[in-house]
């Protein structure tokens, strides 16, 4: 595949509006251990269906669906005599590029204010203890996403008009009654009851409640599951490594990971 065509694999990867050459037509949806990847050729080892791309489509498809995030990296391979190029790292890959996808303008989708770092237990404890208990939203969690979003900062506004503790936009504020955003009571109450119900219209499905939360139940709805945002993706994987992190610091068992 020459670069011109490797540019145009990475444009399909983001969902892009782009005409493919001919040689980029046929993507391989590939499933591995719950993981999804797109590449030129099937994968060994993975579970993959072949996807013809039509060059006079209005708009590329999402081939990612509701399973996994794309790594932002394309890798280069030799596979049976030929240079395959895919999202998975495989044995013998190399990195040939690596690539982003900003969020569309009007977005909600961000990074989240607070940075990855140790746990505090302290900020607002009653108040996390409580909303959980009342809503059966794991404390932890809860914890990880508030630290993730605004540090724990009641005071918190970000660029794209999330206030609060739990960095709450306008429409969950009105949905949830919230009087006074930067409130942390009430902003932990209503964070916490908008992630429990996420939790019920995704199943349980926490990496898809992320998406929802940080880009909103629309943008999952549009690409059939967790929108490929460079922010959001690295929202979600700042939170997941958070939630590890408080679940240790307050004594909880690691999860065992899905079968």
């Amino acid at each position: 595949m020459p670069r011109r065509a490797a540019i145009a694999f990475v444009a399909l990867l983001a969902t892009a509006i782009v005409p493919l050459p001919a040689d980029a037509r046929t993507v391989y949806r590939c499933v591995r251990d719950g993981t999804v990847s797109l590449s030129t050729a099937p994968e060994p080892g993975s579970k993959c269906e072949a996807h013809e791309i039509d060059d006079n489509a209005v708009q590329t498809p999402n081939l990612w669906g509701a399973m996994g995030v794309f790594s932002g990296t394309l890798y280069e391979r030799e596979q049976d005599g030929q240079l395959v190029y895919g999202t998975r790292n495989l044995p013998g890959s190399r990195v040939y590029l690596r690539f982003t996808v900003e969020t569309p303008p009007g977005e909600p989708a961000h990074e989240g204010l607070g940075n990855l770092g140790a746990p505090r237990l302290d900020p607002h404890a009653a108040e996390f203890r409580a909303a959980a208990k009342a809503s059966g939203v794991e404390d932890a969690w809860l914890r990880a996403i508030a630290h993730a979003e605004s540090a724990f900062d009641a005071d918190a506004v970000s660029d794209k008009g999330a206030k609060g503790v739990m960095q709450l936009m306008p429409d969950v504020i009105a949905d949830y009654g919230v009087v006074d955003p930067f409130d942390p009571g009430q902003s932990i109450r209503a964070g916490a009851r908008h992630l429990r119900a996420l939790l019920r219209r995704y199943d349980g499905d926490r990496t898809l409640v992320l998406a929802a939360y940080n880009a909103g139940i629309g943008a999952v709805a549009r690409h059939g599951g967790v929108p490929p945002y460079r922010e959001t993706q690295e929202y979600i994987a700042k939170v997941q490594a958070l939630h590890a992190r408080y679940r240790e610091a307050m004594g909880i068992r690691p999860e065992r990971p899905a079968q």
